[in-house]
């Protein structure tokens, strides 16, 4: 089996000529860099451009204290309770973020977390 290492920018050192350079880079203007090697995209690419398929959100597992009800009520649907958990808080989460989802909210939008998890958890069985 082979270890993958990754490098990320705080493991590498600026030295101070790379620093030199960057600074140099930072204070051209977009015209005077050269992209010919790079293709310009239109929104064709755009509009067939999917989100990455091997991505996955990093998970940190905890303890967290939940009402004996909800677990239940998570496991009674089947396998997959912790990702359904999982589906609801993301969904909530989305929700606070983006002001146009909380506009409108009422008591149907807890039916519509749990279909959500329910979708969501069936996807991935």
């Amino acid at each position: 089996m082979t270890k993958i290492a990754r490098k990320s920018l705080p493991d590498s050192r600026v030295t101070a000529g790379r620093k030199r350079r960057l600074e140099k880079l930072a204070r051209l203007p977009d015209e005077k860099i050269d992209t010919s090697d790079i293709p310009e995209l239109t929104e064709k690419f755009w509009q067939n451009a999917v989100r990455n398929p091997f991505y996955r959100p990093v998970k940190r597992q905890l303890t967290l204290r939940l009402d004996a009800d909800i677990i239940a009520w998570l496991r009674r649907q089947g396998r997959g309770y912790q990702t359904r958990a999982n589906a609801l808080l993301r969904d909530a989460m989305l929700g606070d973020l983006n002001p146009k989802r909380r506009k409108g909210r009422d008591r149907s939008h807890a039916n519509t977390l749990r279909r959500a998890a329910i979708s969501h958890s069936r996807r991935i069985s």
